[in-house]
């Protein structure tokens, strides 16, 4: 663990379980569920591959970024178990909501305030709601909350993207190849099985829906960028999303004590700032927090990297600032071809992980990290490792 961390076994955070939803396209497959339809089996299923009941959760901890409002956490949890003292609380990272989430319920592990918390992230863009503010001459519509004052910018998405692939000089030719290899690794494990683990079935949709197997490097060159002079487009950045990932986490003294053979253990997370209008470069600053503050992690060490694809050009710019190569981040794709459902995407990294280093029964010696960035210019960073209570 992280020397800041060495604890007792009581207040070591592992996870011993993790479950998706697959991922669907906004308008798509999920169109017609609430976010509480969305989440409440995978709940349910996250919770049934372990020994625990409803009644013995200390909480119930759901990222959401897009909306309804309200407790979607609460909501969730009564729609699935309909036991109404299992608590819940809705956290709002925007993009990183759900990474956020698992790592809250590490932090109450780790400060001894229960031991069981299941934690995730769920999104339905399809049911995104409709937003407009009052004013004298009418309601006036807009599409997002504010990330950031005017004074200091507060882009839209691809403008940020666009502002990050100027600056660290990501061409339009790296960006396109990135999201080729996103697509064909996901599209190859996607045929494979790979994830068929993880995913949940929901309304008997079992597959995501984003994967596109018959793309070329022909087919990207000939899309036209989104803003004049640009280089993102709709094929290098990633698609509308809705999804829910659901992990659970208690101690490792309580995992050893119920004889689980393989957990994720949380070694440690940081969050830190960026310029707004270069939001995609978070992960970076978060990274470099997080190293700086744990000596007995490293970069060199990194075997599995899980990192959000909002974009293409975030992604390889970061990874350039970081020295890390573009072919580790995502073995089996990430949100380009997968998906981005906000509030869900930092929960859906570290299924993966769990997937990769649990399921797939990679070596105690492991290291790995989920990155995401945030609009309003924030990155977050987790770092974990598999082993045996």
């Amino acid at each position: 663990m992280c020397v800041l961390f060495r604890l007792p076994p009581e207040r070591q955070p592992v996870i011993i379980a993790a479950r998706r939803s697959a991922i669907g396209r906004a308008g798509g497959q999920f169109r017609g569920l609430d976010v509480e339809d969305l989440a409440a089996p995978v709940l349910q299923a996250a919770l049934a591959d372990t020994p625990f009941t409803p009644d013995q959760i200390d909480d119930v901890i759901l990222g959401n970024a897009a909306g309804p409002g309200g407790n979607i956490a609460r909501l969730s949890a009564l729609a699935a178990w309909g036991d109404v003292s299992v608590p819940g609380v809705t956290t709002d990272r925007q993009c990183g909501a759900g990474l956020e989430a698992v790592i809250h319920a590490c932090r109450f592990i780790q400060a001894g305030a229960g031991e069981v918390y299941v934690a995730g992230g769920v999104e339905s863009h399809s049911r995104k709601p409709k937003r407009a503010l009052p004013s004298d001459a009418g309601p006036i519509p807009y599409d997002r909350a504010r990330f950031s004052p005017d004074n200091i910018g507060d882009p839209e998405m691809i403008e940020a993207a666009e502002n990050v692939a100027k600056t660290y000089a990501i061409s339009r030719a790296r960006q396109d190849a990135f999201a080729l290899q996103s697509h064909d690794r996901a599209s190859v494990a996607q045929a494979a099985g790979v994830f068929d683990a993880e995913i949940v079935t929901i309304n008997g949709h079992t597959q995501d829906e984003c994967p596109r197997p018959d793309l070329t490097v022909e087919r990207l060159a000939r899309l036209r960028p989104t803003a004049k002079g640009g280089t993102v487009t709709v094929a290098n950045a990633c698609p509308l999303n809705d999804g829910a990932a659901v992990l659970v986490i208690t101690n490792r003294a309580k995992a050893n004590a119920l004889k689980i053979r393989r957990a994720l253990s949380f070694e440690d997370a940081a969050s830190a700032g960026v310029n707004p209008n270069l939001l995609g470069i978070g992960p970076v600053a978060a990274t470099r927090k997080l190293l700086s503050r744990c000596k007995d992690l490293s970069l060199d060490q990194l075997t599995h990297l899980e990192f959000n694809e909002a974009f293409a050009a975030q992604v390889l710019a970061s990874l350039d600032e970081l020295n890390l190569p573009a072919t580790l981040p995502n073995p089996e794709g990430g949100a380009i071809a997968l998906g981005h459902p906000f509030g869900a995407s930092g929960a859906i990294l570290v299924t993966r992980l769990f997937s990769q280093l649990i399921r797939a029964k990679s070596p105690d010696h492991a290291l790995a990290m989920a990155m995401i960035g945030i609009g309003g210019g924030q990155g977050l960073t987790a770092a974990f490792r598999p082993i045996t209570p």
